[in-house]
């Protein structure tokens, strides 16, 4: 399995956008004092981390099947996925909501605020070129499907993790300029502790939703019902099948599906014809749709579970 050249492109903008960030933060939160800053830096961490570990995912799930994983390692993109969502929330989220409180009980009065606004701007510029890189090319995924149906149904965990991360990190750092403009206005620099624990919780949320799509795709989602509709009906036309009884789909990557079928044959079709039937109807599935990688038919009777049903 392979990933196309703008998923991993997506990645590395992502990356490198957060690690000139997190150093800037980082700069500007030791010379001003500033928790918001402070917790922006941790979370631009964090972001870097996460795209090492999906970047890491991709290149391991390409591995091919082996004796003892004969459908793959797909799969391990999605482990890595969960992964990063238990990092947002234990580390992104809980360092900020951390620092927030430290900072509520033991306040410290902003210095050089003009450094924190212009580590802000160039944040927000920066990290708006890599949002905007993630929605171009989900947009592109997700074709005339409204954005969150898309996201429920997408199958490729890096082109919505980047997509959540970079509009939280958006989102943190307006908190962050209006924790800081607010603790300079008030002359309380409580509120900065305030943004801190804003933007954790903000992360907790995304944390959440992302762990949930990640959880549904590593135990295993089916593959599109319009696909399954399809083969249902490239299979139902042949002449040698009277009909196709059960269709089995689940996704072992994003682009690597496994599919089993259960086909009730024409009675006098002989069994030489079935086995050169499945082979044919093999190498079309494989043609039509290149994402199906793993095929299995039976030959089944359209009555045989039932039947077997009542003998138990």
């Amino acid at each position: 399995m392979t990933e196309p050249p703008e998923s991993r492109l997506v990645l590395f903008a992502a990356l490198a956008a957060n690690l000139g960030i997190a150093i800037a933060k980082f700069v500007a939160a030791a010379i001003t004092g500033s928790s918001a800053m402070l917790t922006e830096g941790f979370h631009s961490v964090v972001d870097s981390l996460n795209q090492l570990l999906l970047l890491y995912g991709q290149k391991r799930s390409e591995r091919p099947p082996d004796d003892r994983h004969p459908l793959g390692y797909g799969r391990e993109l999605y482990f890595w996925s969960f992964v990063v969502a238990i990092l947002i929330f234990a580390t992104g989220a809980g360092l900020s909501i951390y620092e927030g409180i430290l900072h509520i009980r033991n306040p410290d009065p902003i210095r050089s605020p003009l450094i924190n606004y212009v580590v802000l701007a160039i944040a927000l510029v920066l990290e708006g070129a890599s949002w905007l890189l993630a929605v171009r090319e989900f947009s592109n995924a997700r074709g005339e499907l409204g954005w969150w149906t898309a996201i429920h149904r997408s199958k490729d965990p890096p082109s919505f993790i980047v997509l959540f991360e970079d509009s939280a990190a958006m989102f943190g750092l307006l908190v962050a300029g209006v924790g800081i403009t607010l603790s300079l206005h008030t002359g309380d620099p409580r509120w900065d502790g305030v943004a801190s624990i804003v933007i954790g919780v903000a992360l907790a949320g995304v944390a959440l939703a992302l762990a949930r799509e990640s959880k549904g795709l590593l135990i295993g989602e089916a593959a599109d019902p319009a696909l399954e509709a399809a083969v249902r009906a490239a299979i139902d036309r042949r002449p040698e099948v009277s009909g196709v009884n059960e269709i089995t789909t689940i996704h072992i990557g994003p682009r690597n599906i496994f599919l089993g079928l259960s086909v009730d044959f024409v009675d006098q079709v002989p069994v030489g014809r079935i086995e050169a039937m499945i082979a044919e109807a093999e190498t079309e599935l494989r043609e039509r749709w290149p994402s199906i990688r793993a095929i299995y038919i039976k030959p089944q009777s359209a009555g045989w579970p039932e039947d077997h049903d009542r003998r138990d």
